[in-house]
This record gives structure tokens, sequence and C-alpha cells, in this order.
């Protein structure tokens, strides 16, 4: 478009130079000097539309690069923002398992510290009770052995024994000696 802007406006010029009338010789050399002027000026208007024409289309090619680069870097531009969410929701998830891996180990601890404060219980139970058991060897051993306890618990159950076997002869001796009693009573009774 700016060519042909410029094309016309140098056939426009051309135009208007070369309809010059014709007069003497001594305007004529004159009438040269302008023309080669004008030449001079036609070349120079010609380098310079030729010139905005490159800078024009130059110009053009460049904004079409700067166009083509800016849709390249949109699309990167958007691709880092996909990119973006996902590292956004993928630390979401990495503080929520955190947090829930924090929680199981407060849980852990809290069962931990129950755990160790039962067993020093258990423990200070079980140093208790061989306190007591330390203290009663000592006194039975102080007292009577153990053994002596046994064999005079033994020596006392054959005793009851014993005495059980006598009872229960005692009282088949009585038995005996009723049904004999009962006998002479019936005797006893026929004679009279």
């Amino acid at each position: 478009m700016m060519k042909t802007l410029w094309g016309a406006c140098l056939l426009y010029l051309a135009a208007g130079f070369r309809a010059a009338p014709v007069e003497p010789v001594a305007k004529t050399a004159r009438l040269e000097d302008k023309e080669r002027e004008v030449n001079v000026l036609m070349f120079g208007v010609i380098q310079l539309s030729e010139s905005f024409n490159y800078v024009f289309e130059t110009t053009e090619a460049k904004i079409a690069r700067i166009h083509q680069t800016l849709r390249r870097h949109e699309g990167t531009l958007q691709d880092l923002g996909r990119e973006a969410e996902h590292a956004a929701q993928v630390e979401r998830e990495m503080k929520e398992v955190i947090q829930r891996l924090q929680e199981q180990m407060a849980e852990q601890r809290a069962q931990t510290k129950m755990t160790k404060d039962c067993l020093a219980s258990l423990e200070q139970e079980e140093a208790e009770l061989k306190t007591k058991v330390q203290k009663l060897e000592m006194y039975l051993h102080t007292n009577v052995s153990i053994k002596e306890l046994q064999e005079r618990a033994k020596e006392q159950a054959d005793i009851l024994n014993g005495l059980q076997h006598f009872t229960q002869d005692q009282k088949e001796n009585i038995e005996t000696q009723n049904k004999k009693l009962s006998k002479l009573q019936k005797m006893s009774e026929t004679m009279t």
C-alpha cells in the first residue's frame, strides 16, 4: 500500500516536469540543470520510497515473528499455569498426608506414654511383691522353715486320719454294743 502511494507520487512529479514548455536555448540549459536536479530528487525519492518499503516489510515481518513468539510464550505460560495448579494440588495433598501422619504420631506417642506408665506401675508392683516375698521368706526362716511346717501339717493330717479311723471303729463298736444290748433286752423281756 505504501509502495503504491510513493509510486503514484513519483509518476505525478515526472509528468509535471516533462510537460514543461520548450523555450530558447539559454533557458534550455537552466532547464537541463533543473531536470538534473529533478532527476536527482526523483532518484532520492525513489530511494526513500524503497527504504520505506523495506522498513515496512521488515517491520511487518518482525511484528509477525513477535506475534508468533508471543503465541508460543502464551502456550508455555498456559502449560506453566497448569503445572503450577498441579503442583499446588500435590502440595495440598502432601500437607494433608503430613497432617494425618502428625496426628497418628501424636496418638502413638500418647499410647507409648500410657504403655510406659502402665509398665512402670507393673514394675513397681513387682518390686513391692518381691519385697513382700522376701519379708515373708525372712519371717518363715526366722520362725519356722516351710519343710517343718509341711511336716507338722502332715503329722497333724496323719493324727486326724487316725482319729477318724478310731472314731469310725468306735461307732462300729457302739453299734455292735447297741445290737448286743438290744438282744439282751429282748431276752430279758421274754424271761420276765
